[in-house]
């Protein structure tokens, strides 16, 4: 158990949710001041001492002092040494595997713990060298912990079935565990023995280095180009001002931030590609070592998700492009464009009042717009505000992106922005509250080894938060040209949440197989590979930049490994379920907040059914397209 979870978090730190580029339109003339974006004429991000505390995490709730984590971290190492003692016990007696499932929980959630403190203290800057170097130590003991209980799965794998599930009997206590044995059984065909699972735990550092390279690469090394902004002003570009450039009105200046991203990852296109080939073959390594026919049946196998979800879901969209490339030709007309670019896809159509939205503003905005989840939930909600759960400001050396922490027993999770001042953030805010939420709801009802969730279901909070956003401002909304820009907001969504998604899952696809397939795929193929997609799903109306090839790097996500077509998945099946909440009432919510607190009690699938939501089926994905086509039509007959 120690070795899967461990493996899990050494592989994926913490449930990141992509950036949305949605529509930034709002239509409000409340324009205030923006808190510290930009500092002097330099335009240089500011430094963490000039954010007030209620905008920073507040870390003490992990650990008072650096010095407690130290008396932890010993704990930690020591009791390490007493893993050994249980190896060939476990099937002696219902006793001796009850006292080692306890035993587990004690120290895996004393390190996740000493994780979750490390890895958030150095997200804040990655500069700093002493929070590098607590991280590291962290990881490494995770990797001691995963390759010394290495043996637990292959040790319960030989026990014969009647024995094991003749256990629970005896010992009533075990019942508990009755699904996670399950899980285990199931994945016996693809389980070796303790000497060979203690070889591929002792590769999981290796594997990850890979991401941890692109990581530091990303958050500390690379050096974006100083540009004019709008008023001629000099800013360094970097990526929370440039979601914000793509959503300006200057085009010149959305092209010049636009090919200002790209020169990083351009100039060091062949470390970038070495770097992600890298990644693909230790995956390979693994799926191989296992007994895998394809990264893809290893990877979604961990959470019991068929293969043809995956297929399914590229096959739907494939059906449904032509919506995406209506959106494409539609905002081009609108937009009065002789050619449609990258940089264009993102900005509003239409010229009303934009609102500048502070922190503060997006909380008050999420709290009423997320009421139909009901009292509980909205207390909780608000608690997490209160009581700095959120680091909202983008500064000298902060991890790019927003993500929210899973939870740790007696620990809240946490939430990381880069606030962009756009209806964009307080979309990602509504977001990471929403994966926020659920990992809060689920640590509160649930014992170890299920106080998490699977990683299929991550993303379905979070957009069904976003659903009841959009959903409240649609009704708020007093005017015309309010409804366009909402609906346009909407659009954006599927294209960005939806359609993105969806070709970076095909592209993903699409070279792991050529790799898999020993093709030996270079830099500039990456490129075209990635480029021939863009094109395809785009249509002809797009034309694309050579800039947009290298856009592949960008995405930090392909070092998951198929992470990105869950996106999608949750995005459809969150749309049934936002729309069952505000159709049917107090049973759709009280529905709703039961999964929240589910878990890991069954499989993914299953979970996602009991939700009203049945991912066998293209019904869900097809879904959506359908409501791009009505969302279109009704831009059309507006925009007359």
């Amino acid at each position: 158990m120690i070795n899967r979870r461990i493996n899990k978090l050494i592989g994926l730190i913490a449930i990141m949710a992509i950036t949305f580029l949605s529509n930034s339109g709002a239509y409000s003339e409340n324009m205030e001041s923006p808190l510290p974006d930009s500092k002097g004429e330099s335009g240089e991000l500011p430094i963490r001492s000039e954010i007030a505390d209620k905008y920073k995490w507040n870390l003490n709730d992990i650990y008072d002092s650096e010095a407690s984590w130290e008396l932890d971290f010993s704990e930690v190492e020591t009791i390490i040494s007493k893993i050994e003692s249980y190896e060939g016990q476990l099937g002696l007696s219902a006793d001796n595997m009850l006292a080692y499932f306890k035993f587990e929980e004690e120290i895996s959630t004393k390190f996740e713990k000493l994780r979750m403190y490390a890895s958030l203290s150095k997200d804040l800057d990655l500069r700093d060298s002493k929070y590098q170097e607590m991280f590291e130590r962290a990881m490494n003991l995770g990797n001691k912990l995963s390759s010394e209980s290495s043996f637990v799965t292959p040790e319960i794998l030989d026990i014969p079935e009647d024995k094991l599930w003749g256990f629970l009997k005896k010992n009533k206590a075990l019942n508990h565990y009755k699904h996670f044995l399950d899980n285990i059984i199931r994945g016996k065909e693809h389980t070796l023995d303790k000497d060979q699972e203690k070889i591929l735990a002792y590769a999981t550092p290796v594997e990850a280095s890979f991401m941890n390279t692109y990581r530091m690469f990303t958050g500390a090394d690379i050096k974006y180009p100083t540009i004019k902004d709008e008023n001629g002003n000099d800013i360094q570009m970097s990526p929370a001002r440039y979601y914000s450039a793509m959503m300006s009105p200057d085009r010149d200046y959305r092209k010049r931030a636009y090919k200002a991203i790209y020169v990083p990852f351009m100039d060091n296109k062949n470390f970038l590609a070495a770097n992600y080939n890298g990644s693909i073959k230790a995956k390979i390594f693994r799926s191989k070592s296992r007994g895998y026919s394809s990264t893809l049946e290893a990877e979604l196998d961990v959470n019991n998700i068929p293969t043809l979800v995956y297929t399914n879901l590229l096959i739907a969209a494939n059906i449904g492009m032509e919506s995406l490339q209506k959106w494409g030709k539609l905002k081009k007309e609108l937009l009065g464009l002789d050619e449609l670019h990258p940089y264009d896809v993102y900005v509003n159509i239409y010229s009303i009042v934009q609102k500048i939205y502070s922190p503060d503003e997006a909380m008050e905005l999420c709290l009423e717009a997320l009421k139909p989840l009901g009292e509980d939930y909205i207390k909780n909600l608000k608690y997490a505000f209160d009581n700095r759960w959120v680091d909202f400001y983008e500064t000298e050396g902060k991890r790019n992106g927003a993500y929210s922490t899973g939870a740790v027993k007696g620990i809240h999770p946490y939430v990381l922005m880069n606030w962009g001042y756009t209806l964009n953030d307080v979309f990602t805010l509504a977001h990471e509250m929403g994966h926020n939420m659920h990992s809060w709801y689920t640590i509160n009802n649930q014992e170890y080894p299920y106080a998490d969730y699977p990683i299929f279901l991550a993303e379905v909070a979070s957009t069904t938060n976003e659903a009841l956003l959009l959903h409240y401002l649609l009704e708020n909304s007093n005017s015309k040209e309010e409804k366009l820009v909402l609906i346009e907001t909407a659009l954006n969504n599927i294209k960005g949440t939806f359609f993105r998604q969806i070709r970076f899952a095909e592209f993903e696809l699409d070279v792991q197989t050529r790799i898999q397939n020993g093709e030996a795929i270079t830099t500039d193929r990456f490129a075209e590979i990635f480029g021939e997609f863009y094109q395809r799903y785009w249509g002809d109306e797009m034309v694309v930049d050579v800039e947009e090839q290298y856009s592949w790097p960008r995405i930090h996500h392909f070092y998951y490994n198929f992470y990105v077509y869950q996106y999608a998945t949750s995005f459809s099946a969150a749309q049934a379920i936002a729309s069952n909440m505000l159709n049917k009432g107090q049973a759709a919510i009280d529905e709703y907040l039961n999964f929240l607190k589910s878990g890991k009690t069954d499989y993914a699938i299953p979970t996602l059914l009991k939700a009203g939501v049945d991912m066998n089926t293209m019904e869900p994905v097809l879904s959506v397209i359908e409501i791009a086509n009505d969302l279109l039509k009704q831009l059309e007959e507006l925009s007359k």
